[in-house]
């Protein structure tokens, strides 16, 4: 029997309150920054309820000129180079780790457990610390202010290959033993059943990845330098510098404000698969 503690309750809702409004307080401030023009967003105190240029703001950053004085590249031009970016290192690092973890859990092949150790120490040389090899590789194939530069060598992942393996560790031997029976290729046994039961955990992986290849910037810095390829995160922080001005409050809030959407729709599309995919111990 659970017993019932008012006081208690009380103090966890209000643990909870507090740590929303300490969420939410900036994106608020975010948000309502947007909504004003230039001259009150250098006025003291900052606003904090919501002006009339929302949507003036809105068309002047995405779809105008943008933050004034600047060689930036549109906003909406940045929002599509990061999307490209992060639905291909996403897309990209599910497909090659279903691939890995298939072949390690389901073909005998000799140092097969060595190839999957070698991969799993990967997680030992991220791409701060391989960067400049990994630059002049890229730099050496021709992929500099490209999206192949971008996605390419954030694709593997010893992360991903190890989850999937636990995933098909999961799955009973008596469904590829039935497999075998009906005459199904080891690919058709891949696609028909290994994917469908792992679709849970391909959704959380995808919202993770998508998230992580959305905020990355010191690799976009270092491989861009056309400013048609610039990234939204890495705008942000050149809009703080720009045309040493000034900063012009309401563009980059609304900049901001912009950069946060796809990683949040794809968050709220995606939730009940996503806790399913962290969640699911069994299938």
């Amino acid at each position: 029997m659970v017993e019932n503690r008012p006081l208690l309750t009380v103090i966890s809702h209000l643990i909870l309150l507090v740590g929303i409004l300490l969420i939410a307080l900036p994106i608020w401030i975010t948000f309502v920054a947007a909504t004003h023009d230039e001259a009150r967003m250098l006025q003291a105190p900052i606003p904090m309820l919501p002006g009339g240029y929302f949507w003036e703001n809105f068309k002047r950053t995405l779809f105008g000129s943008g933050l004034s004085g600047t060689e930036i590249a549109p906003v909406w031009r940045m929002l599509a180079n990061s999307l490209a970016m992060a639905m291909m290192i996403s897309l990209g690092k599910i497909s090659i780790s279903l691939i890995s973890a298939f072949a390690i859990v389901y073909f005998k092949f000799p140092f097969r457990m060595g190839f999957f150790w070698l991969i799993f120490i990967t997680l030992m040389l991220p791409v701060e610390v391989r960067i400049m090899p990994t630059f002049q590789v890229v730099a050496n194939l021709g992929m500099l202010n490209s999206y192949w530069g971008l996605s390419i060598p954030l694709i593997a992942s010893a992360t991903a290959t190890f989850m999937f393996r636990q995933v098909f560790l999961t799955i009973p031997d008596e469904m590829l033993e039935s497999a075998r029976i009906d005459g199904a290729s080891p690919m058709r046994f891949f696609w028909d059943i290994l994917i469908p039961l792992s679709r849970t955990n391909i959704a959380a992986l995808f919202v993770i990845l998508f998230i992580y290849g959305w905020n990355q910037y010191l690799w976009p810095l270092l491989i861009t330098t056309d400013a048609d390829m610039t990234t939204i995160v890495m705008s942000i922080k050149q809009m703080l510098e720009a045309a040493e001005q000034s900063p012009q409050w309401n563009v980059i809030m609304m900049t901001a404000l912009l950069a946060m959407i796809p990683p949040v729709f794809v968050v709220i599309s995606m939730q009940k698969l996503f806790v399913q995919g962290l969640t699911e111990t069994d299938k």
